[in-house]
């Protein structure tokens, strides 16, 4: 049964307010090589500062794994401590592990970002949408970031009846044109696709084709036998309710898409401790996973393993990460640069330099790689934040990253 959100939602917060006043010893565990004692620091002043909860964070450097922590709690009471095992819900940076996925697609020589999402789906090429290609939708210019009519929780997790629904409708803008944020669509259109095209779904080839053979601890959704190894979210207020970067600030409804978009249906930070959230295939958001497992897909993305084996070539690596879109997003309402499959870093989100590539998530988690730099980095925590980019967690470890390299 879905959550009553606003219901769960008040209740975190208040148990969470009720745990600060008997917060416990933090626990800081892990390794982190002394060149990068100014990660550990501000890994730590997280937790003094910010109000972590729980969290790890994980950097790998030319290969090697230098630093890999974690600390605090899983749950609010503060009764479990966060451990090597622990996953959590990583929002959108689930949308990182989507564009590995269809990378190895094009590296297998099963698509092309550049076919015609109809000639695989015919059903989507109705409405306008008949020359939308594989690359327009992964890099948000499809015009499908909404249901156009009145949708439910249910319907976001839906699966095919909620992706025929989507197929069936005429696009939001002319596709191509501009991009707008796929929030929570990007993942039942890509599943849907991605089945048509490789036979599996989205969560069975996360699965099989990359958690279990390269010993990565991720998950499009959670299988139950898991739950015992999954942190407690701690919700933000949904974001029609000003839980979208500022929270002092309703979403404008001058703009229609982003408030269609993001509304439509509203979508709590209580949703990811839900059953039917954790059992839905939908590779825009619940994947779950720990900065460990994140750091050493986006290494994978970024270079083979040392025994040589490899998700995707350079030359679907290259297609994956080239640039399809650069401005204002119709959605986000700022500057941003898109790709087929990640979020490019669009200037000092992800560091200096503008090849780095990867995917933030709601609430403050974040992957990416900088190939300039030679590092995979990933952060994932359980105490939701309203400021996305601005979060001084996330701000303050990937600053003492790059201090220290």
């Amino acid at each position: 049964m879905l959550v009553d959100k606003q219901q769960l939602c008040n209740a975190k917060i208040q148990q969470f307010a009720s745990s600060q006043r008997h917060p416990g010893a933090m626990i800081t565990t892990g390794h982190c090589a002394p060149r990068f004692s100014k990660v550990r620091e501000a890994f730590e002043a997280n937790f003094r500062a910010h109000d972590e909860l729980g969290a790890d964070f994980a950097l790998i450097a030319d290969g090697e794994t230098v630093v890999d922590l974690r600390g605090g709690w899983r749950d609010a009471a503060r009764t479990r401590p966060w451990a090597p095992d622990t996953v959590t819900n990583v929002w959108s940076a689930t949308k990182g592990i989507n564009g590995a996925c269809f990378a190895m697609l094009a590296d297998r020589g099963l698509m092309s970002y550049e076919d015609r999402v109809s000639r695989y789906w015919p059903e989507f090429g109705t409405a306008g949408k008949a020359d939308i290609t594989i690359g327009m939708l992964l890099s948000h210019q499809a015009g499908v970031s909404a249901f156009a009519a009145p949708a439910t929780l249910a319907d976001l997790l839906g699966g095919e009846r909620s992706a025929s629904r989507l197929a069936a409708q005429a696009p939001l803008w002319a596709p191509g044109t501009v991009a707008g944020y796929h929030g929570m669509t990007l993942g039942i259109l890509s599943t849907a696709l991605f089945k048509r095209i490789e036979g599996r779904s989205m969560r069975q080839f996360v699965a099989e084709e990359i958690a279990s053979p390269f010993g990565l601890r991720l998950s499009i959704g959670l299988d139950p036998k898991d739950e015992d190894e999954v942190a407690e979210m701690l919700p933000v207020p949904p974001l029609e309710e000003g839980g979208m970067g500022n929270s002092n600030r309703k979403l404008e409804r001058s703009n229609p898409i982003q408030y269609l978009t993001l509304t439509n249906p509203a979508v709590p930070g209580a949703l990811a401790n839900d059953a039917a959230w954790r059992a839905a295939d939908l590779p825009s958001a619940n994947g779950y996973s720990n900065a460990r497992a994140l750091a050493s897909l986006y290494e994978l993305l970024r270079r083979p393993a040392a025994d040589g084996r490899r998700l995707a070539g350079p030359e679907a690596i290259s297609q994956a990460t080239h640039c399809r879109f650069e401005g204002v997003d119709l959605v986000k309402g700022i500057f941003t640069r898109w790709s087929a499959g990640f979020w490019l870093n669009p200037g000092q989100i992800y560091g200096p330099n503008l090849e780095a590539f990867g995917y933030s998530g709601w609430g403050g988690s974040f992957a990416f790689a900088d190939p300039v730099a030679h590092i995979a980095v990933a952060y994932t925590m359980n105490r939701m934040g309203d400021r996305f980019d601005l979060d001084p967690r996330r701000r303050g470890l990937i600053e003492a990253v790059y201090a220290s390299i």
